[in-house]
């Protein structure tokens, strides 16, 4: 009998968190169909092993993992393109931004990605909309932020919005964010409440407001070697359960999310929104990074969201 076929999977998070869960949903799946002819295992999380969670992209690109999922703005320095991703205030809605990640956006920076480094693209996981967080004051319209050291994903997008808005941008992976965040050397962050929860940024920020100000995917990213080299049908399973998983996660993340927003408030945090006024002095003042990208870019990313 054949050696089974390895498949390691990884990410950056403990196993209950609905990114390992799509994970797991995506073994197990593999598991029923194919038996012992697959040998799947997990890393949940890289950083108890020494790794930055931007290491996953070359940790799959050379076959150390066979897959693993990453927020694509942590590979806009490598394929500038995809920070068409990144723009401020993109999306109105969970829905919209959906359509746009499992439609002409997703399939352009999936192309991207597959033509440009060692990965086949089988889906995208859902990060979410990203809110505000800091030790200093209420966010309550685009001025509060003026002179608020923030950390930020590494994308130049990102940094370019926060310095509109008045903020000091600190570009870091995430360890050397928690532990800048802990230490008091930022004053703020910007992340879905669900990973604010998992990583403890809710225990050194009182302050929290729902910006809703970027929507981030997180692509689940195979080597491309490995995967071509499987049979047909193993390709093919791997492709539907990524395809099924994706759904899970997503309903997962819904509801993560507001349990998430309640253990911020739990924890004895303020937790605020911002009206539509608000809102458009968010908008009016990143508008700037519009015009950045489309010079830095080119048309070609724009016609991916219709603009």
């Amino acid at each position: 009998m054949s050696e089974p076929i390895q498949i390691r999977m990884g990410g950056y998070g403990p196993p209950a968190t609905t990114f390992s869960r799509g994970l797991k949903f995506i073994g197990d799946r593999l598991v029923q169909q194919f038996g012992d002819r697959v040998d799947v295992k997990y890393v949940w999380n890289v950083m108890d092993l020494g790794y930055r969670t931007e290491d996953l992209w070359w940790l799959v690109e050379h076959g150390l993992l066979t897959a693993a999922y990453q927020s694509s703005s942590g590979l806009t320095d490598r394929i500038p393109e995809l920070a068409i991703a990144d723009l401020p205030f993109l999306f109105e809605t969970n829905d919209e931004a959906r359509a746009a990640i499992d439609g002409p956006l997703g399939a352009y920076m999936a192309g991207l990605m597959e033509t440009r480094i060692n990965y086949r693209i089988v889906g995208f996981f859902e990060n979410g909309f990203r809110h505000i967080s800091n030790r200093v004051r209420p966010i309550q319209s685009a001025s509060d932020l003026a002179g608020l050291r923030i950390r930020t994903l590494n994308s130049k997008i990102h940094e370019r919005t926060f310095e509109h808005l008045g903020a000091i941008p600190v570009r870091s992976g995430l360890k050397a964010a928690i532990e800048a965040m802990a230490a008091g050397r930022v004053d703020a962050q910007e992340n879905p409440f669900a990973n604010t929860v998992t990583y403890g940024a809710h225990k050194f920020h009182h302050f929290h407001t729902q910006t809703n100000h970027f929507y981030i995917s997180r692509p689940i990213f195979v080597n491309r070697t490995a995967f071509d080299s499987w049979p047909a049908d193993l390709r093919e399973a791997f492709r539907a359960a990524a395809q099924d998983a994706v759904a899970y996660q997503r309903d997962l993340a819904v509801e993560e999310e507001d349990i998430c927003r309640k253990a911020i408030l739990d924890h004895g945090c303020e937790m605020g929104d911002i009206d539509s006024a608000a809102r458009e002095t968010f908008k009016a003042a990143v508008q700037p990074v519009y015009g950045e990208a489309r010079r830095e870019l080119g048309p070609e990313p724009f016609r991916a969201i219709g603009r």
